[in-house]
């Protein structure tokens, strides 16, 4: 069983920034990739940002530039830096892991924090 927990969320004002934290436990594969999606109200869940257990990135084009995804070296938790932060970045991110080998590969979701951003 994979746990992940995220930290890190909070009020922000625009322009400002926040770093966004996601700790994964248990049985993580080699072959996995780990990533931020968001969710406003009224809206569709989207991925913001991901990373695979090779280092391959990518990014929805509106936080381009705004926003780095990174892993740490035992590639256990991963990091979004979110800087020059505007209102429609406000949402409930959730840190997601894709794990597995041959034809099973699992998807694991963690509780979710709130990014307010507003002034």
């Amino acid at each position: 069983q994979v746990q992940l927990v995220e930290s890190g969320g909070g009020l922000v004002q625009p322009g400002g920034s926040l770093r966004l934290s996601c700790a994964a436990s248990g049985s993580i594969f080699s072959d996995n990739v780990m990533g931020w999606y968001r969710q406003a109200p009224g809206k569709q869940r989207e991925m913001v940002a991901r990373i695979s257990s090779a280092g391959n990135t990518n990014y929805v084009d509106s936080v381009k530039g705004r926003f780095t995804i990174a892993r740490d070296n035992g590639q256990n938790t991963v990091y979004l830096q979110m800087n020059s932060l505007k209102p429609e970045d406000t949402a409930v991110y959730s840190c997601n892991l894709e794990t597995g080998w041959g034809s099973k590969w699992y998807n694991y979701w963690g509780q979710g924090t709130q990014v307010t951003v507003s002034s």
